[in-house]
Parts: structure tokens; sequence; C-alpha cells
């Protein structure tokens, strides 16, 4: 159905509809909309255009179906194996061994699924955002409907507290101030002017458009509709983030490699036995099974659960250190993060507009104190607290100053859940909180002198001001706003006694310049007092040049108090930080120096969105590799970043709570939201959320992550010589056409019951000291190193010559088939066991170590050792598992040999404590 053009598109680019649209004046973009600034669409118009664009709705998700999302878990080569291995053990009539090997597979598939259904809710999360009531003019009559009802060319009416409904060219306005940080990281309210822009103008740019899914702090507005569902901006992220795709993680990547490797190990040496049985005229039948058992054996089955189960308790420790995770692999790739990217607002700041200086014509000041809550006070710059009763009578004009912030104000301050919050304009809360820090209470004087008049902050006036009646006084008008402005309204100042004297005005201008270069945000502040009222009504030609300037309120949103420490923190880990931002430049290079990252755009350490648009793809890595800050950046820039990042072969962290880094979010290698100020977008499509909003938190979880990986990387090196030992006994026995020393069903007994209580006891291993000195994992290093490889191999060798000995020994003893395998059971159990206090550290002894340091590792000891009693002693397990009580002296032989290969593989780690 054809239609005016450019109605209700949002290509990409800068040649988009959608910048036309911001680049024509209001008149010319209701004639392209064909809509009228006063009557808005006809319902015949909407009807038709409803049709034609569809509900004001972001499109669904194709995820494939549970279906899809449930086999997405068997793709594993591991799983393979194990499904292979449970089918041949079912039709050779060993339902236990398939039982186990099933049940295994089925826990794995169930993790996998839940952690996929949970991600994929992101999507969802985001359209809600559109899910509000809007009001429309249509046939000239005002009317609230369903925001899912908007058509492009709809005339929508906005007020304080609303939330955008779709994306509008403003056409008229009157203060209007729209919240975006959500969609572009600014942190203060944009005010917003329906003047034509130049069609390059960025979107955070965009004075006279508003966002659809932003919110509005003040004023009041209307705007046509020129997008709406997956054609806004807030559809564009939608877009960009169904593209993305959640890459593997480190530890995913090399389990994979490692499961690809052993599984075509065990294939080929399950495939030489066999053939190695029947060259030497073996009944094949029997060759076949016992070729089974060798995979079968040879399968570290207890793998995955082991993975899961490690990782569990990675999320448990993170949780009391504030951290959520969502997805388990991702408490590993902490520790592989190589980078952190972090947006600045509400992630290295507070969020929260803080007022930090004062300055007024006799003297400077400092405040106190962070953020919306009353603690802190007003002291002279570089002295003492002061008492600020006592300390107005030496500055009236400061009184002045702070009742001026405080009662020419439409903002307020409450008290929600224990934590104080801003309603309204984030900027004059800050100066509400100022002055009750300074003993000014604006309601108070409000009481005293109700407003009778405003003056309203636009874009053009850059300035607020409000009248008050005063019997005792006549008039007072308040004034705040942007230096200038306010400095053309004054003929005078006030000095500390509160009387007028000349202006100043470089001296003022000076002292702007010197607040901001700190990256403070200045505004002024003056007053007057009309003894006779003033004439007529409040206006700009009626205030100019009769205000006294009664000084400068300097503000910022803060840092965090604990930035600084982890950014050290994290460079020491050999960690880098980056700050990435919608906000302007000079303010996130202030709050990056603030926290210790060096940024400067003379250095190139620092760049901002057109810069990197300005690079060629070949030049991007490079120089993002390089900078530590970059602001006025766009989603769509947000994840080029991100992939150069990777495509260094960095392991990238990226932290933010505004729907403009859901993208990033997803495409980084671990996705950090803030729990508390983050957008509910932000949250589902990150891995991780931290509870408390602390940057310091990221690096207490960087740490638990390395941990989990050192735990992790423990469990395999003490699992593998078990099923290496395994497989080797058994290849042995095919080749030299002798008895098996183990059978299948006491391979599975071994390797399910040690996995559980001995291996798994490692997962409680607490942190090893230094673990924070560390530089990064390189993400291309193996799982496993060669020094660990040769320990495997060694324990390996150890196992299958103790097997063969005690086997013999036991035969030779003259005792039976299945005493002797019951000694082979035990002998590989206690060296197990002995070898688990070995792999407690990578270099240290057990006795460094300490052994009663995991209290997990003796309970453990005495469940196997009871289990092994069980199997040995109990008629019950001797017919189910083939095995027969031994002797004492059995007992000392296996202890004897467990405890001589303890000390081998002790000598070993001596000698190679530094090759790890």
């Amino acid at each position: 159905m054809a239609g005016p053009p450019g109605i209700g598109a949002r290509p990409a680019g800068n040649g988009s509809r959608e910048a036309a649209h911001h680049g024509l004046p209001a008149h010319e973009v209701l004639l392209l909309l064909e809509t009228d600034a006063e009557r808005g669409l006809d319902h015949g118009t909407v009807t038709a255009r409803r049709e034609r664009f569809g509900a004001n709705v972001l499109p669904p998700a194709n995820d494939g179906g549970l279906l899809r999302k449930i086999l997405r878990q068997f793709n594993n080569p591991l799983i393979y194996v194990l499904l292979a291995a449970a089918a041949v053990t079912m039709v050779l009539g060993e339902y236990l061994d398939s039982g186990v090997i099933l049940a295994v597979v089925l826990i794995n598939t169930l993790v996998g699924l839940v952690q996929e259904v949970r991600a994929e809710a992101a999507l969802d999360a985001l359209r809600s955002m559109v899910h509000t009531p809007a009001t429309v003019i249509r046939n000239g009559e005002r009317r609230e409907v369903p925001s899912e009802d908007l058509v492009p060319g709809d005339l929508v009416l906005v007020e304080a507290g609303n939330k955008i409904p779709a994306d509008l060219r403003l056409v008229r306005l009157a203060g209007l101030k729209v919240d975006e940080s959500a969609l572009t990281g600014e942190s203060d309210p944009v005010a917003k002017d329906p003047v034509a822009l130049p069609p390059g103008t960025p979107v955070a740019d965009r004075r006279n458009m508003a966002y659809s899914g932003t919110l509005v702090t003040a004023g009041t507005g209307a705007g046509v509709a020129v997008a709406t569902g997956g054609e806004t901006e807030l559809g564009e992220i939608h877009r960009l983030m169904g593209s993305v795709q959640s890459l593997a993680t480190p530890l995913t990547q090399k389990l994979a490699r490692f499961s690809m490797t052993l599984t075509v190990a065990i294939l080929a040496l399950a495939a030489v036995a066999f053939a190695a049985g029947v060259a030497r005229g073996q009944p094949a039948a029997l060759t076949f099974t016992a070729a089974v058992a060798l995979a079968v054996g040879a399968i570290p089955e207890g793998l995955p659960a082991a993975v899961t189960v490690t990782l569990a308790i990675g999320v448990r420790r993170m949780a009391r250190r504030r951290a959520v995770v969502r997805r388990l692999p991702v408490v590993e790739t902490l520790g592989s993060t190589t980078v952190i990217c972090s947006d600045k607002t509400g992630t290295f700041t507070e969020n929260q507009m803080t007022v930090r200086a004062l300055w007024t014509p006799a003297g400077r000041y400092e405040v106190t104190g962070s953020g919306y809550g009353p603690e802190g006070a007003i002291r002279p710059a570089g002295g003492p607290a002061a008492d600020m009763l006592r300390e107005h009578r030496h500055d009236e004009a400061l009184r002045w100053s702070l009742l001026a912030g405080a009662a020419c104000n439409d903002s307020t301050v409450v008290l929600e859940d224990g934590a104080w919050v801003a309603k309204g304009d984030p900027t004059e809360a800050a100066m509400l909180v100022s002055a009750g820090k300074g003993g000014v209470d604006g309601q108070v004087f409000l009481a005293e002198a109700p407003r009778t008049g405003t003056l309203a902050f636009t874009s053009e006036r850059q300035y607020m001001a409000t009248i008050h009646g005063r019997a005792d006084a006549g008039a007072i008008v308040l004034a705040k706003g942007s230096v200038e402005r306010i400095l053309d309204l004054c003929g005078s100042q006030l000095d500390a006694a509160g009387r007028e004297i000349p202006l100043q005005r470089t001296e003022v201008l000076a002292e702007a310049h010197r607040l901001a270069r700190t990256g403070l945000r200045v505004l002024a502040t003056a007053m007057v007092q009309l003894p006779d009222g003033l004439p007529g009504t409040l206006s700009d030609a009626r205030l100019r040049g009769r205000l006294s300037l009664t000084g400068l309120q300097a503000m910022q949103d803060p840092p965090r108090q604990a930035a600084a420490a982890a950014v050290a923190a994290c460079h020491q880990a050999g960690v880098a930080v980056k700050m990435i931002t919608g906000d302007h430049l000079g303010t996130a290079v202030s709050i990056a120096s603030a926290v210790g990252l060096a940024a400067s755009r003379e250095t190139g350490t620092a760049l901002t969105g057109a810069d990197i648009d300005a690079l060629s793809p070949a030049e991007l890595p490079a120089a993002v590799e390089k900078a530590n800050v970059f602001a006025r950046v766009s989603p769509e820039q947000k994840l080029r970043l991100i992939g150069a990042l990777q495509e260094r072969g960095h392991v990238a962290a990226m932290t933010g709570d505004g729907v403009n880094d859901a993208p990033a979010l997803r495409q980084a290698n671990v996705g950090i939201a803030m729990g508390r100020s983050g957008t509910e977008v932000a949250k589902e499509a990150a891995d991780i959320v931290l509870t408390d909003d602390d940057f310091a938190t990221i690096e207490a979880a960087v740490e638990e992550g390395r941990n989990v990986f050192d735990n992790l990387t423990k469990f395999i090196v003490w699992t593998l010589p078990t099923n290496m030992g395994e497989g080797l006994v058994i290849l042995a026995a095919i080749l030299l056409g002798t008895t098996l020393p183990i059978l299948p069903t006491q391979i599975l007994w071994i390797n399910m019951t040690t996995a559980v209580a001995l291996g798994l006891m490692l997962a409680f291993e607490p942190r090893e000291p230094g673990l924070m000195s560390r530089p990064p994992r390189d993400p291309a290093r193996p799982l496993l190193t060669w020094a660990l490889t040769l320990r495997i191999l060694l324990v390996s060798a150890l196992l299958v010559g103790g097997t063969w000995w005690i086997f013999g020994l036991e035969l030779a003893a003259g005792a039976s088939v299945a005493e002797a395998r019951t000694a082979a059971v035990n002998l590989f159990v206690a060296v197990e066991l002995f070898y688990l206090f070995s792999c407690r550290s990578f270099t240290r002894s057990a006795w460094r170590i300490g052994f009663f340091s995991n209290r997990w590792i003796i309970l453990g000891v005495l469940v196997q050792a009871a289990g092994q009693l069980a199997i040995t002693y109990a008629p019950a397990m001797n017919g189910l598992f083939h095995t027969a009580p031994i002797t004492a002296g059995a007992w000392l032989r296996i202890l004897g040999i467990a405890a001589l290969a303890s000390v081998v593989v002790g000598a070993e780690k001596l000698l190679r404590r530094n090759r790890y």
C-alpha cells in the first residue's frame, strides 16, 4: 500500500527519513506526514495507517521454539559419546551403566535449557517498555489511547512524568526536558527545542526529537509521531539485540576443544583394542564388550556434573559478594576477562547529581556528601566543617543562593525503600539537597512567601525565575540558570552582608570557567527584593538588569567512592578498564580522571563517536586498544568497540544500566548490569547483575571467577588420570589376552562415586594466595598446560602399574578373581584419594595448604571410605558389582602403593612448581 513519503520508517544511517524529520522545520514535517498541528489525524487515516504499519509494539523474536532449544543442549562432542555409550550398553543389556550415563546427559540438558530460556527473556523485557498510555489529538479532540494504537502522523501530547510512547518530532513545547540517559547515556535531562537541526546531528544531540522509552522530567510538549514499533530508535536496539549472537565463553570453548580431542582419542583407543583382540583370535562379541568397557571407563562421566556444580558454587559465592549470575559459564569467564568496558552513568558514577562546590562574591565553599541523601555539610574551601547558621551571618549571599536553588524549584527528593530518590529534574534535586546541607528549607520560605508567578526554563531562556509575595517585603524574585543568562539579568551582586555592590562580570565568568574545567556543571543564582512589588507580569524584559547575583552552584554526577580503588585493583590484576558513554567528552574525561583512567583527546586515549566513525575497520582495533574513554557513543558504535576488542583477542566484560547498553551487553563475553539503577532491558540482556550497583563488586567477581577456573582445572587434573588409567588397564588386558582386572560395572562405581564424594569437594577450595596478582589467562592458552598434562600421564602410569601389580599379587597369593578385582578397585580409589590432596594446589604441598582448610574434603573422604567398605564387604553390593571381601594384608598393600604414588606426585610438583 503506497503512502506519503517519510511516514513511519527508520532506515539506518544518516540518510534515514528520520534524519529528514529532525532536519526539517516542524511545519514541513507536518505536511510530509499529512497531519495537522491542531486537529491531528482523523479516524479514517488512523485506521488505514494502523493496517499498513501495524501496532506500536516491538516485533517478537524468532527463537526457534522449545525443541530447537533442547536440541542445542546436545551439541557437544562429549555428550555424543555419552549417548552412544548409553545406547551400546543398553543393547548389551548393561542397564545400570546406560541408566547412569543417561542421567548425566539429562541433568546437563536441563541446566543448559533453563539458562537459555532465561537469557532470551531480554527481548520480551524490551518489548514491554512501549506498553504505556498515550495522550493524542485526533479529529481535534484530546483523548487517551493505549500506546499500541499510535500510528505515524499522530499528534501526541506529553508532560512531566510521561514515558514517550513513540519517536516524536516536537512541534511545540514549554520547558520540556526529557531524561534520555537510558537511551543515550546523557546524565542530565535534555532541554528540548523544536527548531530544525542539521541532517547529520547524532541522536544524542537531536533536541527537537523525543524518543520512545525515554521519560519526561519537566514541562509539556506536543510532537508528531514519525516512527512507531520496530522503526523507532528503541526498535533499532531491539534489532541489534536480535542480531547479536551470544558468544561461547572461554570455558565452553576450551571444554569443546578438550571434549573433541578426548572423543577422538577414546574412539581410536577402543577401535585399536577391538582390532587387536580380533586379530589375536578372541571372540568378536567378547572383544566388543571389552572395547565398550574401555570407552566407558575412559569417558569422564562426572565432568559435565562437576562443571555445573563448581560453577553453581561460584554463583553462590558471588551472590554473597552482591553479584547475581544469570548464566553459569560466565562465572569462569570473568576469571579470563582481559578488559572491562564500563558505562559511565550509574556505573562509575552514582547517577545522582550532587552539588560539589559553591561560590559567592564573599568566598568559595565545598559541599560534602554524595547523592540525594541529606548527609553532608558546607564548609569554606579547604577549611573545617562549619555551622551553617553561624556561617550565614557571615555570608548573606550564600543564604540567598541556597534559597534560590531550593525555592525556585519544581522537583522533590523523597525517601523510598530506604533510598533517597529524585522526583523531577536531577539538577533541581541536587540544589534542594545542597540547601538542606546548609540549613535552608525552601518549604519554610514558601510558607512565608508563596509563589505567585513562574518563568519556566526553556532552551531559549536558559533560566527559571519565580516571584514570591511576602507581606513584610513586597515581592521577592529568585532565579537560577546558565551563568551567562543570569549575568545578563543582573545589575549588581550581593556581598557577605547582603548589600548590593557593582557586578564583577569578568570575575564571575572566570570563576565559572575554573569550576567547569574540573568537569562540574555550573549554574548561577540571583535574587531581588521589590518592596513595591513587580509591576505587570513576570517577564524577561522586566527582570533584565534588576537582579543581584548571589552565587554559583557547581555540580556533577559524582564518581562512586570505591570506583578508583576497584580500577586500581583491576589494573594490578592485568585487566584493562575502559569507559564507554553517550555523555559529553569533557564530562567523561573528568570522571575518568577521578577514578584513575588517563584520558586525553590529544594523546588518543579519549575518542568520540565521530572519531570512531572516521576510523577505517583496519584502524579501529588499534585505536580502541589505546583509548581509555569513548564519549558520545551510539549503541551501534558500542557494538563496534566490543567487536574490535574481541578481534584483538580480548575477553571483554561490558557493564551498563541503560537500554542503549543492551546490545553491547549481549555482544560482550560477559554482560554486567546494574541491579538498582539499571533498566529491566539491561538486566535481562546481561549475564551478571550487581545488586549494589558498585563497580568495585566487579573486581570481587573477577577474583571469584579466577578461583572457579582454578577449581575446575584441579578437578580435570584429578579425574583424567583415573579415566585414562581405566582405559589403559582394559586395553592392556585385551592386547595381552588376559582376564580384565576391573569390570565395566566396577569402573562406573569408581567414576561416579569418586566424582561426587571426592572430586566435587575441590569446588569448595578457597582462593589461592596471589590470585589477583596474576595476569589474565591468555584466551588462546589450552585448558591443560604441558606441565599438567605430564602430571596426568604420570598418575595414569602409576594407576596402570599399581592395578596390574595388585591384581597379579592377589591372584598369586591365592585370592579369587573377584577378590583380586576388588583389590584393584580399592587401589584405584585409594590412589585417587591420596592424589586429591595433591590437587588442592598446583604448586603448594598439602602440608602447606593445611589438611583442614577445606573441611568438605574430609567429609568426602569419610563418605568414600564408607562406600568402599560397603562395596567390599556388603553381600548385596558384592552381588551387584561382582566384588568379594579382601584381607587386611591386601589393604596394607593397597595403602602402601597409594602412599608411594603420592610421594612420586609430590616430588614431581616440587620439581615443576614454577611451570604452571
